[in-house]
Formats: structure tokens, C-alpha cells, sequence
């Protein structure tokens, strides 16, 4: 099993036989995984955590938590496969409530301190930080970095939330990896992995970190709150 994308197709380039069962936030097949999602074919298969689907409902919760911001900062790891979607997604979203998108972009911890800097430079009211794995592995410095700045903001995953930042919200990952256990499991037994389509998990969770909101003088909307899945007080 391969809790990433990079993972997976790092793998993918060792064996043509092995049996392989992936999680990936992005798009499996444009991400070069799979052929397709219902007939994946070859050695692989696994989850997709639909982050890149999500984003432009990120974009929305944020606008109805911070109503009166006008320019939303997007945080973008450049070398994902899925950058340019992710972007176009936001961009067309916020263009769809009136609202001015600064893009920054990082894919090293040194890269990621000054595109804050440079958000805060242009007067983003918020931040929303795209999924991927890099910026998972590097939660609790994104949710200091952006207190520390003053902004805002909305992430792709509950340990952002767990670690500071304002709200998350995206896939169970506790449902993500129940699913992978389950097509393990299948596999050991017999199957083949490019015989079982890549599953797509339906619980969706948004977390609210209620002391950061405090920290950073942002009263939410009762709206956010009631449809809290959780709310760390």
C-alpha cells in the first residue's frame, strides 16, 4: 500500500506485477495511475480522496466564514499534475461570488514561508492551501505560519485543523483507509487489483478549530458551525 500518488507511481516504475493499492488526492488517471477509474487494468488501484474536486467547495465555505474578504490567497504546490485544474477551479469559483484570487506557489518549506509573506504583502484577507501530500506533511507549520500572518484559513484535511488552522474540510481519511484495507484484503485472496475500480469515499467531513478563531478575531457564521462535523473548543 502507497499513501500517495508519488508513491504509488514510484512503485508503479519498479513492478509491472506486484500488486499495488493506492491513496491519492488528485485524479488517478490524469495523475498517470490508472488507465481509468472503473477498469484501472495493469497492477494498481486504490482510493482517490477527490481533494482536487473538492477545492472549489473549499472556496465557498470560505467565502460564506469570511463574507467580507475581498482577495482569498491560494496556496498551490507547482509541481503537482493537478495544479493547473486546481487553479482554473478556484479562480472560476471565486469569480462566481465576486472574489479576487492571489496565486502563490511552493513546493519547499523555504518557499512556502515567503509565499505567506508575499500574500500578506498583496492584503489577502484568507488562504486556501490546496491539497497535496507535501503541504499534508508540513500541517503544523502551515497552520503556525498562517496564525503567525494573520490569515485565515481553509485546508483540505482534519490534521490542518487539528494543528491550528481555522477549518478543514475534505474526505474521511478514517473512510479512505477503510476502503484500501477492505481491496487489500480482496487482493490477498486472489483478486486482481486492475480488475477492481478505484473507489471514490462519500463521507466528507468539515472541521472548525473554534481557538483559532478566537486567536484570529473571526466570528463564523452559525451557518458553519451547525454543519460542523466537529469543533475543536
Amino acid at each position: 500500500m502507497t499513501p500517495s500518488a508519488a508513491g504509488a507511481l514510484a512503485a508503479k516504475a519498479v513492478t509491472p506485477t506486484i500488486p499495488i493499492v493506492f491513496s491519492t488526492s488528485g485524479d488517478p488517471v490524469q495523475g498517470g495511475l490508472v488507465a481509468s477509474l472503473s477498469r484501472p487494468g495493469g497492477n494498481l488501484t486504490g482510493v482517490s480522496r477527490m481533494s482536487t474536486e473538492l477545492e472549489a467547495k473549499r472556496l465557498e465555505l470560505l467565502h460564506e466564514a469570511m463574507p467580507n474578504v475581498a482577495v482569498i490567497g491560494l496556496l498551490i504546490n507547482p509541481t503537482s499534475a493537478v495544479a493547473a485544474t486546481i487553479s482554473d477551479d478556484i479562480r472560476a469559483a471565486a469569480r462566481a461570488v465576486g472574489r479576487q484570487v492571489e496565486l502563490v506557489k511552493a513546493s519547499t518549506d523555504e518557499e512556502i514561508d515567503s509565499a505567506l509573506a508575499t500574500l500578506v504583502e498583496r492584503r489577502a484577507g484568507a488562504l486556501q492551501i490546496a491539497g497535496n501530500s507535501f503541504f499534508y506533511s508540513r500541517s503544523e507549520h502551515l497552520g503556525a505560519l498562517a496564525a503567525r500572518h494573520g490569515l485565515p484559513a481553509i485546508y483540505s484535511g482534519r490534521e490542518f485543523a487539528m494543528a491550528g488552522g481555522l477549518i478543514s474540510y475534505g474526505t474521511s481519511v478514517t473512510d479512505a483507509f477503510r476502503l484500501i484495507g477492505v481491496y487489500t484484503g480482496r487482493i490477498l485472496k486472489g483478486e486482481k487489483p486492475g480488475d477492481r475500480p478505484v473507489q471514490q469515499p462519500t463521507k466528507y467531513e468539515l472541521i472548525v478549530n473554534l481557538k483559532s478563531a478566537h486567536a484570529l478575531r473571526v466570528e463564523l457564521p452559525t451557518s458553519i458551525l451547525l454543519r460542523a462535523d466537529e469543533v475543536i473548543e
